[in-house]
């Protein structure tokens, strides 16, 4: 856990846990998470933290399939994953065609088919992506061009489950004015998971821990997948299989700023501890239609505990247009701070509220003004929370700004020999991460870029090349080493220093790297505000956040009652407006000191190694409130880069 702790830390940023007291610290526990953006990572993140809380071992359930792979199969064993077998991956073409019969939805027929040799009760057939891979469960196989499924087809899309004939039918038509007979399918078994539940239930009954994402694999989409009925079948059975087992399910929420991105940040957040009822229970062992609805009603409850703790849409033009994101910078003002784990927090009570009331003309007009907003500051390439600090062009921002310039090369200069010794692994690890992505794509049916895979193959292609390229670089010292006819002392030791000294150079070369991205993140307003003529936008644009930002507190403090018991109109109408100036350095309710450990929504004070100095010499100290933010989590492309901007190169 210790080195899974020191590999997640290099490639995020900043990981922050969320509820962490929610954590049971003994007997047996199911956690539950969602969504599943990030392949290997999420596991990782999960059962790390529990691990840093209680000390427990969490055992993941995991497709047989990646267990069977080299690298990811690999560390899935060393973290004892249970493997399951999934049907979807054992999946065949079938031979022939098919179509609905028009007046049964439940009848396929098929041309040139052999359903009594491909196809038996309980395994399913699995249409083409040209109907987003509609499928269905065969219940009697009637000959070989004709069989019955349970219900008609449905098709898995970004809003979930979907009655999906009409569109089969709609599309049998098409392909019928061209030639063809019906659509392409494929056979999907029926797998036995008895001996993987077996282990569950053994494995829950002894007060093990044990992991599972429901939605039964990674992608990439808005919104949660169907979940799988396998969760709740594992805690009914547990429940029923040992009465003196008392089982807390734990839904865990992981939220990713830029989930696929290297030194990104992510939120883990755990919820209540659910109890599984025990009326449930008691129906779960009668069999039959009472266990099928049991298995329903607990999935229902798992599905709105998750939702809770995580980030959701129902399609990406919310998110994409970054609507949501921007709305919660114009709420706060710029003396307030956020942690990390409460910008994920209102960013999903927010999007919540977004969707039950967006069609309310006070809604929709504060939705057209804050996207014309969104396009006026890329428009002048500055951002949100450096509106309201951007000065007149003085001799003071010209200082500033040179003095920038000069503290940007300083870091470029300690950070290009490290980024040059690890280019191979950086230009490695993008290629071959691409690559997987695609080959993923191509044989899933839920993914939409395949960008749940990529920072997991980022991180085994770095964890596999890294000490390759190490050793290589000490053998090139080690022959340096002969040629210069160095002592015998210096030809061990040369290459056994540079191959020690390598990683703590890299991590050097990565933090003043960071230091100076935020500080070319800085550059945008200095340089927008020396351009002869921008002030006058400057000045429009800064009183437009104003209006926008009161015109925000007017409309949630007029429609969030309706929608959250707790909501407080009080507290509301004593948060200043974004017009009031920024208080003195004495902390208040409104107003507290900054510090490293706090990510505020608008950012984070300076952090680079120079802080004390830029502080000094301009006067921003940590107690003004003029501070000119550098890093700030807004500071990215856009928050939640999974769900927000799935479209973009990466």
């Amino acid at each position: 856990m210790l080195f899974w702790k020191l590999i997640v830390n290099v490639f995020f940023r900043e990981i922050r846990p969320r509820g962490a007291f929610n954590i049971p610290s003994d007997g047996p526990v199911l956690f539950v998470g969602a969504p599943h953006a990030n392949q290997m990572l999420d596991p990782l993140l999960l059962s790390i933290h529990v691990y840093k809380e209680t000390g427990r071992h969490v055992q993941f359930l995991a497709a047989a399939k990646s267990l069977q792979r080299t690298f990811v199969g690999a560390f899935s064993r060393l973290m004892e994953s249970i493997p399951v077998v999934r049907a979807s991956d054992k999946a065949k073409v079938g031979t022939g065609t098919i179509h609905v019969n028009e007046t049964d939805p439940c009848l396929v027929l098929g041309v040139d088919t052999k359903f009594t040799q491909e196809l038996a009760p309980r395994m399913q057939i699995q249409l083409a992506k040209a109907v987003d891979y509609a499928a269905a469960e065969v219940i009697e196989v009637i000959s070989d061009s004709e069989l019955r499924i349970r219900q008609e087809f449905k098709v898995v899309n970004d809003s979930g489950n979907d009655t999906s004939t009409a569109m089969l039918r709609e599309k049998v038509a098409e392909l019928r004015v061209t030639g063809v007979r019906g659509l392409d399918f494929k056979v999907v078994p029926y797998i036995n998971q008895q001996e993987m539940y077996r282990y569950v239930y053994d494995r829950l009954a002894q007060g093990g821990s044990l992991g599972i994402f429901p939605e039964g694999g990674s992608h990439d989409r808005t919104d949660f997948l169907p979940f799988k009925a396998g969760v709740s079948v594992m805690a009914l059975g547990a429940m029923a299989n040992d009465p003196a087992c008392q089982l807390k399910i734990v839904p865990v929420g992981l939220s990713y700023f830029h989930p696929h991105k290297f030194r990104s940040r992510a939120v883990v957040e755990f919820g209540s501890a659910m109890d599984v009822p025990l009326e449930l229970v008691e129906m779960f062992k009668q069999g039959g239609s009472q266990k099928r609805e049991a298995v329903s009603k607990l999935l229902h409850h798992i599905y709105n505990a998750l939702k809770t703790v995580t980030v959701r849409a129902p399609d990406y033009d919310t998110l994409m247009a970054r609507l949501v994101q921007a709305v919660r910078r114009l709420y706060k003002t710029p003396t307030q701070h956020l942690t990390l784990g409460q910008v994920v927090h209102l960013n999903r009570r927010l999007l919540n509220g977004y969707t039950q009331i967006k069609d309310e003309p006070q809604v929709q007009k504060l939705r057209k003004d804050v996207l014309k907003y969104n396009r006026s500051l890329r428009a002048l390439g500055i951002r949100d929370h450096q509106v309201p600090r951007v000065q007149k062009a003085t001799w003071k921002i010209l200082g500033v700004f040179l003095y920038r310039l000069g503290l940007l090369a300083v870091w470029a200069v300690f950070a290009l020999p490290g980024t040059i010794l690890n280019g191979p692994i950086f230009i490695l690890a993008s290629i071959v991460s691409k690559r997987k992505a695609k080959a993923d794509l191509a044989t899933s049916t839920v993914k939409l870029t395949g960008r749940d895979v990529l920072a997991t193959w980022k991180g085994l292609i770095a964890l596999g090349v890294a000490p390759v390229l190490y050793s290589f670089y000490a053998f090139l010292v080690a022959l340096l080493a002969l040629r210069v006819d160095a002592s015998l002392k210096w030809r061990i030791l040369a290459p056994f220093s540079v191959f020690l000294a390598l990683p703590l150079m890299s991590f050097a070369a990565l933090k003043f790297g960071e230091a100076g991205i935020d500080v070319l993140k800085s550059l945008g307003p200095l340089i927008t505000a020396l351009i002869p003529g921008q002030q006058r936008s400057l000045d429009k644009l800064r009183t437009t956040r104003e209006q926008l930002s009161n015109e925000v507190m007017e409309v949630i403090q007029e429609l969030a009652p309706r929608l959250y018991d707790d909501f407080d109109p009080v507290r509301m109408r004593t948060m200043p407006s974004a017009s009031t100036p920024p208080s003195s350095g004495t902390s208040s309710l409104w107003r507290r000191k900054s510090n490293v450990g706090a990510v505020d929504a608008q950012g984070l004070g300076l952090v680079h190694p120079m802080t004390w100095l830029d502080e000094r010499l301009f006067g921003w100290s940590e107690n003004t409130g003029r501070k000119d933010d550098i890093v700030r989590v807004d500071d990215e492309v856009g928050d939640y880069e999974d769900v927000v901007s799935r479209h973009d190169s990466g």
